[in-house]
């Protein structure tokens, strides 16, 4: 089977991978669940290119992306509940519905118009589903999602209905209060909960100043592995390693870093 630019192919590749007999032993293994996992990874490895700015292995990761597609789309018509084009047909309607300042009438110009738009589209598609009525303002976020995603949605949805402080300083007082609600269980096994408090103020505060939490977090890992990386060869210069140093050794090392990126990007 040779390689193809046409969908299709990859299509055929994956239906010969779980034929039975003879496809691939571990591919005939796997179930949804199972695969959930790689689905998750190959989408952080998408973000994690478009982060770096590295185009060919976005390529190479958004084809992995599209195999967890394929994949469970595969899986669900051996099951007989839909294929892959029943996949394509769904997002293509979907589209077009969320989208009449496009494809029909509408006339929403502004980012800020066509977002009041698809929530109040996604408002009329949840409120005609079968049991909609009983779900509450809070309905529809996937478990499944990083918890700073989760808790920013969570967030979203509780700020709609009202539920919300309006001025981003009173957030800044809530995070002060729970990290005094921090110091004052150290030492309890009410500590972590508090730090759970803490982190989800801190994802309201992030929200309030239009900031993906999870973006920024990411940016500041990426911030102290290359300041970590900059006192590990400073020491290896010396001839020395982190073990070797002081912790008053390294934290000078580290305001070195901290200033010489600070140059760099004047």
């Amino acid at each position: 089977m040779t390689p193809s630019r046409d969908v299709g192919r990859l299509i055929e590749i994956m239906a010969a991978l779980r034929t039975p007999k003879t496809g691939c032993p571990w591919d005939l293994a796997q179930n949804f669940s199972t695969i959930a996992p790689y689905t998750l990874e190959e989408a952080y490895e998408v973000a994690d290119a478009i982060a770096r700015g590295d185009l060919a292995d976005l390529k190479e990761e958004l084809g992995d992306l599209l195999l967890q597609v394929v994949f469970h789309a595969r899986m669900a018509e051996e099951a007989g509940a839909f294929d892959f084009g029943d996949v394509v047909r769904a997002i293509t309607e979907k589209l077009i519905r969320r989208h009449p300042h496009v494809f029909g009438d509408e006339r929403s110009q502004t980012p800020q118009a066509v977002e009041g738009l698809w929530e109040r589209i996604k408002a009329e598609e949840k409120a005609a589903r079968k049991g909609a009525a009983n779900d509450g303002a809070l309905a529809g976020v996937p478990v499944a999602l990083p918890a700073l995603t989760r808790a920013l949605k969570l967030q979203e949805k509780a700020g709609r209905v009202g539920f919300d402080w309006n001025d981003p300083r009173a957030v800044l007082h809530k995070i002060r209060e729970e990290a005094d609600e921090i110091e004052a269980a150290l030492g309890s096994a009410d500590a972590a909960a508090e730090v759970g408090d803490l982190l989800f103020a801190a994802v309201n505060l992030a929200r309030h100043l239009r900031a993906d939490p999870e973006a920024v977090l990411r940016q500041t890992n990426a911030k102290f592995e290359r300041r970590f990386s900059a006192i590990e060869r400073a020491l290896a210069a010396r001839g020395r390693t982190p073990q070797q140093a002081t912790l008053a050794e390294m934290d000078a090392l580290w305001e070195e870093a901290k200033a010489a990126e600070k140059a760099n990007s004047e």
